[in-house]
């Protein structure tokens, strides 16, 4: 691979990176935490929506993330050949 391929590369992977994490970070510390009192108001199976993230939601959210991470990568790999198949 070429250094410019390993630099676009590299940089295409820090970009999905940054933007899962802030999904992650939204979700798991703004859900669960910051916006807890106004998601409180709404009930989903019963139990208040802001409880539900801190949960169960933020982990469901995140074994998401995973797949799409994994997706968006392999995607990435075919597209600059460095896939191990």
């Amino acid at each position: 691979m070429s250094e410019k391929n390993l630099q676009a590369y590299w940089k295409e992977n820090l970009r999905y990176l940054t933007i899962l994490l802030l999904i992650w970070f939204l979700v798991s510390y703004g859900a669960g935490i910051l916006f807890v009192e106004s998601l409180n108001k709404i009930r989903l199976g019963g139990f208040q929506l802001g409880f539900w993230f801190a949960q169960q939601g933020s982990i469901y959210v995140f074994v998401i993330l995973i797949y799409v991470y994994v997706r968006l990568m392999n995607k990435l790999d075919r597209k600059y050949d460095v896939n191990e198949n």
